[in-house]
């Protein structure tokens, strides 16, 4: 997978500099954005086009949120995305599959953001839809700051993976081997103490039994939510005092994309 990945890569960079300098394709592009991960995609791969961003574009857990003010928002039915006339649609969860398919049958391409599980799915994600949106160049960019991230983040760590740290959301949700999160924390020198890999409910009697030093937060600043979850349960707090905690913030991790890196290099530096 690394090996496929580096050469699209590299392909990918030579394409772009033997492009010369991006220009929009003859009319102005109308994309569609069908949820928050794509308009993080679309507002910084083709800003130039014309944009139909969803309704969650500057919410706080958007990455981009600042680039998405002034632009056209669209709700996720059917008669508002037909009214925008897109040329292309972009999602990750977005959109239900009738919406899709009437889309398509309508002409409409639509790019579909697949999910990562690390960086290399990230990197092969950011590429594909750069090249889909015709700004191959822009997903190179993308691509190369954020393996700059990752080389400062093992510069800052001294390792790719290493101690022990317990990730946790509000919500009461932990991460084991396999998903992206354990990716982000072996890129910023830790290893997840999760047992069972993929995501599950954090056991609470464990971690009052033995503790883990560390802890990586998620998802602890959107206002409102879950407050009561069992991620702020007393037992988890007093932990956390106890040891060392740090906290992601949503918008770095809400969204498998590039600045995902941003993540790592956070736990890196403490």
């Amino acid at each position: 997978m690394r090996a496929r990945v580096a050469a699209a890569l590299a392909t990918a960079a030579v394409l772009a500099a033997c492009a010369g300098p991006e220009v929009p394709p003859q009319g102005t592009l109308r994309v569609l954005s069908l949820d928050g991960c794509a308009d993080q995609y679309v507002l910084a791969m083709a800003p130039d086009a014309e944009l139909a961003l969803s309704p969650r574009a500057d919410d706080p857990d958007s990455h981009m949120r600042a680039a998405a003010r002034g632009r056209t928002r669209v709700r996720t039915t059917l008669e508002a995305a037909v009214g925008f006339r897109p040329d292309v649609a972009v999602r990750q969860w977005g959109g239900d599959p009738r919406l899709v398919a009437a889309l398509k049958v309508r002409g409409v391409r639509v790019i579909e953001i697949g999910d990562a599980d690390d960086f290399d799915d990230i990197r092969a994600n950011v590429l594909r839809v750069a090249a889909e949106l015709e700004r191959p160049q822009a997903g190179v960019r993308l691509v190369q700051a954020m393996d700059r991230d990752l080389a400062a983040a093992r510069a800052a760590s001294g390792q790719d993976g290493g101690e022990p740290a317990l990730y946790l959301t509000a919500a009461g949700w932990t991460a084991g081997r396999g998903t992206l999160v354990d990716a982000v924390m072996r890129a910023g020198g830790l290893e997840t103490a999760a047992e069972a890999p993929g995501y599950g409910p954090v056991g609470l009697e464990a971690a009052a039994l033995d503790p883990p030093r560390r802890f990586v937060l998620g998802f602890f600043d959107r206002s409102g939510s879950d407050r009561f979850g069992a991620g702020r349960h007393p037992v988890l707090a007093e932990a956390m005092r106890a040891g060392q905690a740090t906290e992601l913030p949503s918008s770095l991790i809400a969204c498998p994309a590039w600045f995902t890196s941003e993540a790592a290099l956070r736990l890196a530096r403490g």
